[in-house]
C-alpha cells in the first residue's frame, strides 16, 4: 500500500506514558487495535522504524522491540529489501511473502491518483460451512414473494399524465410523511418531514452527516472498543479521534468531561442504546448527563442507532434524539434490515436547516429516487405490514437469543462470561484465559469455523469476541460453539 507516511498514525496510535505499562507494550496493544479496527488493513506498508519513531515520539530500540514482538505474534511480517507490512491474517507467511512479490510491479496505468489507506475494506469473505458474523440477519427469513408481489404490482399499475419528476416528488413527500410518523411512534422522536433525510443505506447516511458536519483536524470522540467502519468514516474526514473507555453502564462520562475541560471537542460518536461491540446500553443516568455536557461545551452528538429493530421487550429504550430540547442530537438509524438489502433505508434527523444542506450533497450522490421501492414500503408502513414483520421477527430472533445463551452456557461454562442483551443479534462474549485470539482464529478454521478478524478483540487486559447469532438456526448453533469449545482446549492446554 502506498505512501505509508501519510498514513494519520497519531490519530490511533495513541499512547499514554504516565501510565505504569511500558510504552513497548503499548505500542504493541494500539498496533494490534489498529489492524483489527481496519486502520492498518492488510497489506499496509509500514514507514521504516527512523520515520516511525519520530512521528510517535518514541525511542527507536522501543519501536524496534514492539515490532519484534507484533512479528512473532503474525501481526506483521517484514520482508528484507522491501519493508514491514501488516500480514493478513488469513494467510500464512508463505503465502503472503509470494503475493507480496507479485505486488512489487508498478500498476500500468497512464495517470497518478489518491489512494486512500483508511477506506479499505476489513471484510472478510469464506466458504467454511460455519460462520460467525457480528450480528446479522438471517436471510432466510426474509419475505421476498410478498416484497417481488407488490414491487410487480406497481410497475404495472397504468400511467398517469403527469411527468416522471412530479410522481417522483409527490411519493417521495408521502413516503417522508409515513416514515417521519413511524419514527414518531416506534422511536418517540419528535419530527416533521423537514427534519428527515432518507438514503439508500446506514453507511451513506453516516458518511453524508460527517462530510457536513466535520472538518479536517476537529476533535471527535468515540468509544472504545468501537465500531471499526463508522471509525474509518469519521477518520476519513482528517479528524482527530479520542477514544474514551465503556465501562458496565455505557461510555465513561467522568472522563468525557475531562476532555472537554481542555480540549474543544466538534462531535461525540456514540451507539447508545446498543453499544458496539460490547452491546452495552447507556445507563438513565449517563444519557442526562451526555446531553448535558453537549450543552455545556457545545459539541454535537452523533447517535447512531443502527439496530433499534430488534429489540426484545416491550418497552425499548428511547435514543437521546428523544430527550434532546437543545437540538444538539443528529440522529442516524437503519430502517428494514431484515428486508433484502434493496428495501432496507438509512435515514437522519436532525434540525430541518441541517437537513437541507445534506440534501444538497445527497443530490450529488443519489440523484434520484426509486420511486416504485418507495410507494412498496409506504404501503407496507401504512397497512401494518411492517409491524407485523416485525413482531414476527422478534418473536424468532429472541427465541434464537435464549437458545444460542443455553448452549453457551453448556458447552463454555467457566471459560467465558456476558451478558444476555436485550436487543441485537449479537453477544459479547469476553475469554477467561488470555490466549492469541488470531491462533484460535486458525484452528477454527481448520475445523469449519470462520472467525472474521472484525469480530476479535484483543488488549492487555481483555481478549473477546463479538458472536453473532441471528443468522444461525439451533443446530448451525451447536456445532459452531462446540467448534469454540473445542478449539479452545486446543489453544489453551
Amino acid at each position: 500500500m502506498d505512501s505509508p507516511v501519510e498514513i494519520p498514525f497519531k490519530s490511533f496510535i495513541q499512547l499514554k506514558p504516565e501510565e505504569s505499562t511500558a510504552i513497548y507494550l503499548q505500542l504493541v496493544f494500539e498496533f494490534i487495535k489498529a489492524i483489527q479496527t481496519g486502520f492498518l488493513p492488510e497489506g499496509t506498508k509500514l514507514p521504516g522504524t527512523r520515520i516511525l519513531c519520530k512521528v510517535l515520539s518514541v525511542n527507536r530500540n522501543t519501536l524496534i522491540k514492539a515490532f519484534q514482538d507484533l512479528e512473532s505474534q503474525g501481526w506483521i511480517e517484514t520482508l528484507p529489501n522491501k519493508g514491514t507490512f501488516i500480514l493478513s491474517q488469513q494467510k500464512s507467511k508463505a503465502e503472503f511473502s509470494i503475493s507480496k512479490e507479485q505486488n512489487t510491479t508498478p500498476d500500468n496505468i497512464g495517470f497518478n491518483f489518491q489512494r486512500s489507506t483508511i477506506l479499505e475494506s476489513p471484510i472478510e469473505i469464506s466458504n467454511l460451512p460455519y460462520q460467525f458474523n457480528d450480528g446479522m440477519p438471517d436471510l432466510r427469513l426474509v419475505q421476498t414473494d410478498v416484497l417481488a408481489r407488490l414491487y410487480v404490482s406497481k410497475l404495472k399499475r397504468r400511467k398517469t399524465s403527469k411527468t416522471y419528476e412530479q410522481i417522483e416528488l409527490r411519493s417521495h413527500s408521502n413516503f417522508k410523511t409515513h416514515f417521519s410518523n413511524y419514527l414518531n411512534l416506534t422511536r418517540g422522536i419528535r419530527i416533521s418531514t423537514s427534519n428527515l433525510l432518507t438514503t439508500s443505506s446506514h453507511e451513506i447516511a453516516l458518511y453524508l452527516v460527517t462530510k457536513v458536519l466535520i472538518t479536517s483536524g476537529d476533535k471527535v470522540i468515540v468509544a472504545s472498543p468501537g465500531y471499526y467502519m463508522s471509525n474509518m468514516t469519521l477518520t476519513n474526514t482528517g479528524a482527530q479521534i479520542i477514544s474514551i473507555p465503556v465501562n458496565e453502564d455505557g461510555i465513561d462520562t467522568k472522563r468525557l468531561k475531562e476532555i472537554c475541560e481542555t480540549t474543544k471537542i466538534r462531535v461525540l460518536y456514540l451507539t447508545s442504546n446498543y453499544h458496539y461491540p460490547t452491546t452495552i446500553s447507556l445507563s438513565a443516568k449517563k444519557r442526562i448527563e451526555v446531553l448535558e455536557l453537549a450543552n455545556q461545551y457545545g459539541f454535537v452528538i452523533l447517535e447512531d442507532d443502527y439496530d433499534f429493530e430488534f429489540h426484545y421487550d416491550n418497552n425499548p429504550v428511547l435514543p437521546l434524539a428523544a430527550f434532546d430540547s437543545n437540538q444538539k442530537v443528529v440522529y442516524i438509524g437503519s430502517f428494514g434490515r431484515s428486508l433484502p438489502s434493496g428495501f432496507s433505508y438509512g435515514f437522519v434527523a436532525a434540525p430541518a436547516e441541517f437537513i437541507k444542506e445534506l440534501e444538497k450533497h445527497q443530490n450529488i450522490l443519489e440523484p434520484r429516487i426509486d420511486v416504485i421501492k418507495e410507494q412498496v414500503l409506504t404501503e407496507w408502513i401504512t397497512e401494518g405490514e411492517v409491524h407485523r414483520l416485525s413482531k414476527k421477527n422478534k418473536k424468532i430472533y429472541k427465541e434464537r437469543r435464549d437458545y444460542f445463551v443455553s448452549i453457551l452456557n453448556e458447552k463454555l461454562k467457566g471459560k467465558i462470561k456476558f451478558k444476555v442483551p436485550p436487543k441485537g443479534l449479537a453477544i459479547w462474549v469476553e475469554w477467561l484465559d488470555h490466549f492469541n485470539l488470531i491462533q484460535f482464529q486458525k484452528e477454527c478454521s481448520k475445523q469449519g469455523l470462520f472467525l472474521p478478524k472484525t469480530i476479535l478483540y484483543q488488549t492487555k487486559n481483555l481478549t473477546a469476541t463479538r458472536l453473532g447469532f441471528g443468522h444461525l438456526e439451533k443446530e448451525e448453533m451447536e456445532k459452531a460453539v462446540s467448534i469454540l469449545s473445542e478449539c479452545l482446549k486446543i489453544i489453551t492446554n
